[in-house]
């Protein structure tokens, strides 16, 4: 049986009954509900009336949803390119229909993830889409919970097609990844976030944070390295892992949101406070 957590909606690996712990969500950077730790499984979601609700969100890019939500309740990102498609941040659900309209979408490249928190149920979708890679980066390793023979490492950077790259960029986790969409957005690029860098309510600023439920910042150093990093990739928009979007001139709000959150770490405006 494979178990998924009910609050992050992470897989384990095929077992007769549940972990004690979900060590992802023990970690200092999720949480454990009041009642304690709750398994579910795909029976169970399917039986409760889950459906996954699909919406493209520009060309090229379709956005998936389930409803109820699934443990954190993030978006799954499926970019497609001539060569094939990815699935990003892949839900802890999964339905015949939607695999049936991904497959329409054209062959799955790989399906991947931002960090451990997204891993949803990577292995069930891989699997269905054609066993396909889970590209995992080797820096969070230690967080996958089903280890399988479609689990691959990368180190740095992996191209997943032409003009679809995915780049360690460390942060929130050390793994911590984003995409690289260049031939996105009419060729001015789309990077696919995740939460390493999260569009605020003003859509003008982005936040960077080691966890966002349990409001733990990152040092200026490290979001200085993670804005020098997405500098160098080719994009204007930006999207997180819940649909939230910068549309425009994202590369520029993502230096000024940097130097700014560096600036209030540092203490530079302690005389506003």
């Amino acid at each position: 049986m494979i178990w998924i957590c009910a609050t992050c909606a992470g897989e384990t690996a095929d077992r007769p009954t549940p972990p004690a712990e979900c060590a992802v969500c023990e970690d200092e950077r999720q949480w454990v509900p009041a009642d304690g730790q709750r398994w579910t499984t795909l029976d169970e979601l399917r039986a409760a009336g889950t459906t996954i609700s699909v919406t493209q969100v520009e060309p090229e890019l379709w956005g998936l949803r389930a409803s109820p939500e699934v443990g954190i309740g993030q978006q799954t990102m499926v970019v497609r390119t001539p060569e094939g498609v990815l699935l990003f941040d892949c839900l802890g659900y999964i339905d015949d229909e939607t695999v049936e309209l991904v497959r329409g979408l054209g062959p799955t490249l790989a399906v991947a993830a931002s960090h451990p928190h997204m891993y949803g149920v990577q292995t069930e979708w891989a699997r269905a889409l054609g066993d396909v890679p889970v590209l995992v980066a080797e820096r969070d390793q230690e967080w996958v919970r089903r280890v399988d023979p479609l689990v691959e490492l990368y180190d740095e950077r992996r191209e997943v097609a032409p003009g679809l790259t995915l780049h360690r960029v460390g942060g929130h986790f050390r793994g911590q990844a984003v995409v690289e969409w260049a031939t996105g957005n009419e060729g001015r690029g789309v990077l696919l976030a995740g939460d390493a860098i999260f569009p605020n309510p003003d859509r003008r600023s982005v936040s960077f944070m080691r966890s966002y439920p349990n409001r733990i910042p990152l040092s200026g150093n490290v979001v200085q390295r993670i804005a020098a990093q997405v500098e160098t990739l080719h994009f204007d928009r930006l999207y997180n892992n819940f649909g939230a979007v910068v549309p425009a001139d994202a590369k520029r709000i993502v230096r000024f949101s940097a130097d700014r959150h560096t600036a209030w770490v540092r203490g530079d405006h302690d005389d506003l406070t």
